[in-house]
């Protein structure tokens, strides 16, 4: 079996862009009747869905340190001690 790789644009697209192609994969795949041709399509949604998982950890880790960085910079400007 012959795995298909995902366009080299796609890790530069934003979640709601993937989760877009996704849904369309999801689609096709519902419509399709024939296994042979869906096992490709399922394959390229795993490996979405290993990029999506991936880009909103990495985001969520972002949101985290900014978060994080913003509580210390507050906690300064009232005079308290941080850690």
């Amino acid at each position: 079996m012959k795995e298909k790789n995902l366009p080299v644009d796609i890790e530069s697209k934003s979640l709601d862009e993937l989760k877009e192609i996704l849904n369309n994969l999801v689609e096709k795949i519902e419509k399709d009747k024939t296994l042979n041709q869906s096992e490709e399509k399922y394959l390229e949604i795993f490996k979405l869905n290993r990029l999506i998982e991936k880009k909103f950890q990495n985001t969520s880790k972002e949101i985290s340190e900014k978060n994080r960085l913003k509580i210390k910079q507050i906690l300064k400007k009232d005079g308290k001690k941080t850690k």
